[in-house]
Order: C-alpha cells, then structure tokens, then sequence
C-alpha cells in the first residue's frame, strides 16, 4: 500500500469550541468545512487535520505533528492561550509537546532531536 496523504480526523462535542481551540494552536482558520460541523486544516501537501462533530464517537485521539522545534512552538502555542507539556523522550531521541483539546484528544508536537 502506497497512500497519498493521510487524514487525522478528532472527534469532538462541542464543535465550536474545538474548532476555537484548533483555530487558535494552527494560528489560522480552516482550509476547508466539508460540512457544517467539520473543518479540516491542510498542513503538507498529503497531510490534514480534520475536526468533526461526532458526540457518541470515542475520545482520547492521539495526533503527532513534526515541529523543526517543539520549545519555539510550545512557546507560540503558549501565546495563543494553549499550555502544552514539554519534555525529552527518556531516550534522550525526542523533545515533545503536548497539548489537550476540549474534546479529551491529544495533539503532540514532536522533534527529533
């Protein structure tokens, strides 16, 4: 199998808020709304994010998002009212930084060190 891009789709509740939330941790409105309760937000040409209303869906999604420095992005996330968790893998391979929805699901900002 050869995929072309990948979508992370994050479950959510209360689609306003969320979509607050993600508006404010990727600094820009979505790219697209399929529908009135998704957007969904274009980070690499084969890579997206989409949030959607699913009130009965499971929670507790993970996202990992390549960053060229988690402590730079962690920072900026801190400005805009988001307070991710900073650490190093225990490897010493990682430097992390993670950070809560609304909706209970995670999106983590990982850089290799």
């Amino acid at each position: 199998m050869h995929p072309s891009n990948v979508l992370a789709v994050l479950p959510v509740d209360d689609f306003p808020a969320a979509e607050s939330w993600y508006r404010r941790l990727f600094d820009r409105e979505p790219d697209r709304r399929p529908m009135s309760s998704c957007a969904e937000w274009q980070l690499t040409d084969g890579g997206a994010v989409q949030v959607i209303a699913l009130p009965d869906a499971p929670r507790g999604v993970t996202v990992v998002l390549g960053a060229d420095d988690a402590d730079a992005r962690a920072a900026e996330l801190t400005a805009r009212g988001i307070e991710p968790r900073l650490f190093t893998t225990p490897d010493g391979q990682f430097r992390l930084a993670s950070c809560g929805d609304p909706a209970g699901n995670t999106v983590v900002l990982g850089q290799t060190l």
